[in-house]
């Protein structure tokens, strides 16, 4: 599988997950992108031995888009720093159902996950496990009973906007687990990581990179009109 490649030095991987693989080995036992990725690593660069490629964060199994790794382990423990700081900007492309009221808002849930189940809940803020989840978003379109929304983590919890977006009324378009009531199976999911930028943990300058989903529905009534 050829995996397109936003920026790569000595430092830092970041590539354009496809949709629905796994980022990292899980119960399915499908292929996953840091074992791809390790593998593309030795051919391309010819090296012996195992081959250091260490994930920064994660995108959901269907979600498509931009995404880091640490190629030394002084890169990931400086990109986990900030992380931890709030200070890597990530910008999602989201479509939801229905026409989204407010053209922008911040939405601050406290959110628990059933890791057994696989699935996260919004919680009172005092609720044994619960943590802080903030996400802003800007509506970019509305059209055919859904909305085409830029969505900005504060903060990066599993299933953050996923949920988020759902408890406010607007399931994403195609997300069986937190929108079944209202999608069908087989829709893929409509969540893109488009823009991630921060500073390089080691060359101090500033990294911008940005990724767009393919031309399809529902991506198609708004993209490349």
């Amino acid at each position: 599988m050829k995996i397109p490649i936003l920026y790569e030095d000595n430092h830092l991987l970041i590539v354009e997950k496809p949709v629905n693989i796994p980022v990292q080995g899980d119960e399915s036992g499908d292929k996953d992108l840091l074992t791809l990725l390790k593998e593309d690593i030795k051919v391309r660069y010819n090296k012996p031995g195992n081959v250091y490629l260490a994930l920064v964060h994660r995108l959901d199994r269907p979600v498509g888009g931009a995404i880091v790794f640490a190629k030394t382990s002084k890169a990931a423990s400086r990109m986990a720093n900030l992380l931890r700081l709030r200070k890597m900007k990530r910008i999602y492309l989201a479509v939801v159902r229905g026409h989204v009221k407010n053209d922008s808002d911040t939405l601050i849930d406290y959110l628990i996950k059933d890791r057994k189940k696989n699935i996260v809940y919004t919680a009172a803020s005092g609720e044994k496990g619960a943590k802080e989840a903030i996400l802003h978003y800007e509506v970019l379109c509305r059209k055919d009973g859904l909305t085409f929304l830029k969505v900005e983590l504060e903060t990066g919890r599993s299933h953050q906007i996923r949920v988020q977006l759902s408890e406010m009324g607007h399931p994403l378009y195609g997300d069986q687990k937190y929108g079944a009531h209202v999608n069908k199976p087989g829709e893929q999911i409509a969540l893109w990581s488009h823009m991630l930028s921060f500073i390089h943990p080691v060359k101090k300058t500033e990294i911008t990179v940005t990724s767009s989903p393919a031309d399809k529905y529902p991506w198609n009534l708004w993209l490349n009109k």
